[in-house]
């Protein structure tokens, strides 16, 4: 570990070591001094407070706790407007129900259109297959049967009318052979008149019957029977097809419904997730900022504006910090190179607080990052031994100041007094005789006006120092 040197000794150490004109060599403390700006931090990291919504992007503050304050556990740190999303959450529950619903329906006319399929396939086969056989069995049987059948029933009416005629030819000439027709007689006559009169008619029937049977009534049943053939035919012929296509239409939707389902689900998860987010309460007691304090650094970026009733904070990256009331504080400093490098691991010095110089408070080295960030600085934390009359605040600053190399007898001298040369590094020494000449030097260490000198001067000689 570094020895450390008295900061109220530092400015008569510079000033003994920075004469102007000559300088005699002379056995001196030297060291170096590194100053720079620090922030004070949690060194175990605080609750990061940020807004990581799965669907809703709407978080309007409704109240938030101020920058700085003291607050118990199960505080509310931040609350956000939750009357919009919450009519949301009841649409998408009401949706969802309607949802689930119609796809119970779905899946119910699904199983009964694959059981019933089959069945409804085979019926119009089997219509298809009877106007088939009905068609054919017409075509070549029944209509000749019934044009037959039509001849005959005509034929046996004209017999008929011929046998009625002839008998009441008959009964006239039987009647006529008596000198006196009797009244018995008379009516046979009519009689038969009426019956001849029947048969005209009814042969009279006949002939239309016939003749509409051959004309209208026979080739309109035949083109019937041929259109439900061919439509029967054309039906099977599409279900075959279509019923099939149906099934797996009918799957495709379900399988859609189900999708849909799982989605809106999903949605309503995300949505339920989302709500809360509403309500951010304290996990400890502690303290409550705006801006978050992550990687070392404390970030007030324009968007701690927005946090205040009506604003909108930021989604998806933090925006506020819990720090717990049992949290240690550090101090954290992000180091250009060359600070970097001069530091050792457990290195010590001290910070002062802006109002507070009188506190010098103690600060070891704790941890020194290997590589630089992506501005080009080093990060340190230090840790601090805080008085006990003084309660540090996340987020305060404060100047950090330690020896980080120092010999107890060491030969320097002021930076200007040593020249690069094409040999290397000289300064200019006095001779006895008054003349001077450039010697050869080995430079150590360099602390910003002052060079450690390692070889090639002895105590007692005179260098040549020049003004500024």
């Amino acid at each position: 570990m570094a020895r450390f040197i008295p900061l109220h000794l530092i400015p008569a150490l510079i000033a003994a070591a920075s004469h102007a004109g000559e300088i005699t060599i002379e056995h001196r403390p030297f060291f170096i001094e590194n100053s720079f700006a620090a922030t004070t931090l949690p060194t175990d990291a605080g609750v990061l407070i940020k807004l990581d919504p799965k669907a809703w992007k709407e978080f309007q503050i409704a109240q938030i706790t101020e920058h700085g304050s003291q607050v118990a556990k199960d505080d509310f740190l931040i609350r956000f407007d939750s009357k919009e999303i919450d009519q949301k959450l009841e649409d998408a529950r009401h949706a969802l129900a309607t949802e689930v619903l119609s796809l119970a329906k779905a899946e119910l006319t699904f199983e009964l259109l694959q059981k019933t399929a089959p069945d409804t396939l085979e019926l119009i086969r089997r219509t298809a297959e009877i106007a088939d056989e009905e068609h054919a069995y017409f075509t070549q049987t029944r209509r000749k049967a019934s044009e037959d059948r039509a001849g005959q029933d005509m034929k046996r009416s004209e017999q008929m009318l011929a046998n009625q005629r002839e008998e009441l030819k008959q009964l006239t000439k039987m009647y006529e052979a008596d000198d006196v027709t009797e009244n018995t007689e008379e009516i046979i006559l009519v009689r038969q008149q009426d019956a001849v009169a029947a048969a005209e008619f009814v042969l009279h029937m006949e002939i239309l019957d016939h003749k509409r049977m051959l004309e209208v009534t026979l080739p309109r049943e035949a083109k019937t029977l041929a259109d439900s053939k061919r439509d029967t035919a054309a039906a099977l012929k599409e279900a075959e097809v279509e019923i099939p296509r149906s099934i797996q239409l009918n799957k495709f939707a379900l399988e859609s419904l189900r999708t849909a389902n799982l989605r809106a689900k999903q949605s309503l998860e995300d949505l339920e997730a989302d709500r809360n987010l509403f309500e951010f309460k304290a996990p400890a007691d502690g303290l409550f900022y705006h801006g978050p304090i992550e990687n070392g650094r404390w970030t007030a970026g324009e968007f701690v504006k927005n946090l205040v009733p009506h604003g909108q904070p930021p989604l998806h990256r933090a925006f506020a910090t819990f720090v717990p009331a049992s949290a240690k504080l550090g101090l954290v400093s992000f180091l250009n190179g060359a600070d970097a490098r001069a530091l050792k691991p457990d290195m010590t010095g001290i910070a002062t607080l802006p109002g507070r110089e009188d506190l010098e408070i103690p600060v070891t080295l704790l941890k020194l990052a290997a590589a630089p960030g992506p501005d080009g600085n080093y990060q340190a934390d230090f840790t601090a031994t805080w008085p006990e009359n003084l309660t540090p605040t996340a987020g305060g600053t404060a100047q950090i100041r330690l020896i980080s190399y120092q010999q107890p007898v060491a030969i320097s001298l002021p930076t200007r007094a040593i020249h690069l040369q094409a040999t290397g590094w000289t300064v200019e020494v006095k001779l006895a005789d008054g003349k001077t000449e450039h010697r050869a030097v080995k430079r150590g260490r360099v602390s910003k006006e002052e060079t450690e000198i390692v070889a090639g001067l002895e105590v007692g000689q005179v260098v040549v120092v020049p003004e500024k």
